[in-house]
């Protein structure tokens, strides 16, 4: 039997909860997950960054860990790939500026594969131009990019998921819970307690 595998987009600043824990759960249940960086290779690190609600007006961020990556991004194939994962922080806002980033986005949005992103990481589906005529949610600053680039933004509480098709978004790290089990269910993965 084949184990299916998942793609993780990440980059620099990556919010550290949300890369950690997803590769982390979906391990636990039987992914395979390869985390990816462009212009990186298997083995190096990247650099994450903790974002926590502290009453600001926005985020704060701190030091996150180092991340070492288990793919080398000019080596995958996105046909081994059964969905994709984009987390949030900072890295999308420079990882949407790449070409083969979005190509691989596209990839799995023409193909209809599902696809989860969390927080920030719905920057990368707008410049690659997949929310057009969809519904999506994504840490509140990002809506804009959402409805300018054809899709509806839907304002969910921050530990809630919001699901469309093949697509599972959710505001922040504090949906975890909600937004795996939703990727989960779009994946056709069966867990069970008893």
């Amino acid at each position: 039997m084949t184990v299916p595998k998942l793609l993780v987009l990440a980059g620099d600043f990556v919010e550290d909860y949300e890369l950690m824990v997803p590769v982390q759960a979906l391990q636990a249940v039987g992914y395979v997950v390869d985390v990816v960086c462009p212009d990186k290779t298997a083995g190096d690190k990247i650099r994450t960054a903790i974002h926590d609600f502290e009453g600001d007006q926005t985020y704060t961020e701190k030091p996150g860990h180092n991340f070492t990556l288990n793919a080398t991004f000019a080596a995958i194939n996105t046909d081994e790939y059964a969905g994709l994962v984009i987390p949030g922080g900072r890295a999308p806002e420079y990882l949407r500026l790449n070409a083969d980033v979005l190509k691989i986005v596209r990839d799995f949005a023409g193909n209809n594969r599902p696809i989860a992103a969390v927080c920030h990481g719905v920057q990368i589906l707008t410049a690659a131009g997949v929310v057009k005529d969809r519904r999506c949610t994504a840490y509140p600053a990002c809506g804009p990019e959402i409805t300018f680039t054809g899709g509806q933004y839907v304002s969910v509480p921050v530990d809630q998921a919001y699901v469309d098709g093949n697509l599972v978004t959710a505001p922040a790290w504090p949906a975890h819970p909600a937004w795996l089990r939703e990727f989960l269910k779009v994946l056709g993965a069966k867990i069970s307690l008893g």
